[in-house]
């Protein structure tokens, strides 16, 4: 595999230098620098406790980090939030809201206005805004529908998306990632955080590979992990 110390071409929308996050003694994020392209697709790769979610809750501001820094759009990314669409595990939904009510709430966080642009997020990711049910009764491909539509809201520039493909059957994982193609092939910067690589080859810019809190590879087609060279 070809390491690539930095994005190759376009650029440089996200800048992390010496990025060091941690939770007590233990260092969930080790010395990470990287330079991500503007209007790419990465998505980002390892085992459970590589530093994945981490890094990108950071990105969006919400894991300050220890040491380091990070620049998004030449901001910090708590100025840049608005430029930044967050999708966590969680759904980070109301269960007790419809999908129409949770979107209204979400619209008027970011100022908003009005129900157009709630209609057509939801029509986005193929739900039904006229559908009443409370999110709680939806199923979870429908949540992560759901959750896509409130991250994509506020038409942001880049998207941080964490398991978005979790517990969704293949077809709708596949419009799921055929509407994220259409993003970014309209400009946008997506980052993915996936157990599910196999569903963005072809699809995806770049796959990055973290493995104990750090990067250590980049490659443009999906290939093995990285962590289990020393065994080929």
């Amino acid at each position: 595999m070809t390491n690539l110390a930095t994005a190759p071409t376009g650029a440089p929308i996200v800048v992390v230098n010496g990025l060091i996050k941690q939770f007590g003694r233990f260092a969930a994020l080790r010395g990470v620098d990287a330079e991500f392209d503007a209007g790419k697709f990465h998505v980002i790769l390892g085992d459970n406790g590589a530093g994945k979610t981490t890094l990108l809750r950071a990105l969006a501001g919400l894991a300050h980090p220890t040491r380091g820094t990070i620049s998004i759009l030449e901001k910090n990314p708590h100025d840049a939030c608005r430029e930044v669409g967050y999708m966590a595990h969680p759904s980070l939904l109301y269960d007790e809201m419809s999908g129409m009510e949770n979107l209204r709430y979400f619209a008027r966080l970011y100022d908003v206005s009005g129900d157009s642009r709630c209609e057509q997020v939801i029509r986005a990711v193929g739900l039904n805004p006229e559908l009443a049910r409370p999110v709680g009764q939806y199923s979870q491909g429908m949540r992560q529908r759901m959750s896509l539509a409130r991250a994509i809201l506020h038409d942001p520039k880049i998207l941080l998306l964490d398991e978005p493909f979790s517990n969704v059957d293949v077809h709708s994982a596949r419009e799921m990632v055929g509407l994220l193609q259409g993003m970014r092939d309209e400009g946008k910067t997506i980052f993915v955080v996936t157990h599910q690589a196999a569903l963005l080859e072809g699809v995806a810019d770049e796959f990055v590979w973290m493995q104990a809190g750090q990067i250590v590879d980049r490659t443009f087609e999906l290939a093995p992990d990285p962590s289990q060279a020393g065994t080929r």
